[in-house]
């Protein structure tokens, strides 16, 4: 006790100011995570108290469940492909925009509204309309003699439609590659020009290796926003992860169990399982940053 209010007596204010932000964090983050912990080991449907089942939730999700395993190979297919090349859009328009375009400022603001609107629901319902039969695609196909199709409709493109919509949304990562691109000290490609490196070595030697700090934050954060990708399947794949479960994304699966099914201790279950997969990836990309981000120290 004497320890406690010798801490309070010295740190009370700052605990005062603090008060707001720890207040939110007990109560907004700490007790519903933990309480999410509780129901994933229940049966719970919301109108009924919960029934403690044990490890039951999660036995039913891995041998039984087999929604679960195609919800989780959608997201894996989304992410480890879209996101590799959504990150290299986004390296490559920020080149372009290095090389001192007339106006940077203006560009950048254009190139960056797609990752503010592109996770909004009117998007995404723009973007159904665009694959549909009648929309944008298949009237430039058109063009050319193709006859096109329902994208968005068809199992085996549906997901790709949601893999070119995240690709768009490369404004936020560009901006950061932009800014450290800025960082690179001109001096240094001056010099590997008059050893005779073109453009590409440049590129290879000197602009990827020093910026890879910059590759490594835009990787690590992008993959968990993809994993938590859950607006355009919802929209586009019909509430339902259609056509045949090729749009169900693992966040979809979880409202689809939380909020259509009410089974909200299996859909705890799922979340948590959600955040051991997104923790174990996060931690394999520090793991392996070792070999391969290289700081100026």
């Amino acid at each position: 006790m004497k320890l406690l209010k010798k801490l309070w007596e010295k740190n009370k204010y700052a605990l005062l100011f603090l008060s707001p932000w720890l207040i939110g964090i007990i109560f907004l983050g700490l007790i519903p995570m933990f309480a999410s912990l509780y129901l994933s080991f229940t049966n719970y449907n919301m109108f009924e108290a919960p029934t403690w089942t044990g490890l039951g939730n999660y036995i039913e999700m891995f041998t039984l469940d087999g929604r679960f395993w195609q919800s989780l190979k959608v997201t894996l297919i989304y992410v480890f492909v879209g996101v590799p090349l959504q990150l290299a859009m986004a390296f490559t328009i920020a080149l372009i925009l290095n090389r001192g375009v007339f106006g940077l400022s203006a560009f950048r603001a254009v190139y960056y509204i797609p990752s503010l609107i592109g996770p909004s629901v009117a998007i995404a319902i723009l973007w159904r309309q665009v694959f549909g039969m009648e929309g944008m695609v298949n009237d430039v196909l058109s063009l050319f003699g193709i006859d096109g199709q329902s994208w968005v409709s068809d199992p085996s493109t549906a997901l790709y439609t949601l893999i070119i919509l995240l690709i768009w949304q490369f404004g936020s990562p560009m901006v950061i590659f932009l800014a450290g691109l800025k960082q690179i000290p001109m001096e240094m490609y001056e010099a590997a020009s008059i050893d005779g490196a073109n453009k590409f070595d440049q590129i290879i030697r000197i602009t990827l290796p020093m910026i890879t700090p910059i590759i490594f934050f835009n990787l690590v954060m992008q993959i968990i926003g993809a994993f938590q990708a859950f607006t355009p399947a919802f929209i586009v794949g019909g509430e339902s992860g259609g056509p045949l479960d090729s749009t169900l994304f693992y966040t979809l699966y979880l409202y689809i169990k939380a909020f259509t099914e009410f089974q909200m201790g299996y859909a705890s279950a799922l979340a948590w399982i959600l955040l051991i997969i997104i923790a174990v990836f996060t931690s394999l990309l520090f793991l392996s940053a070792r070999k391969w981000v290289h700081y100026e120290s």
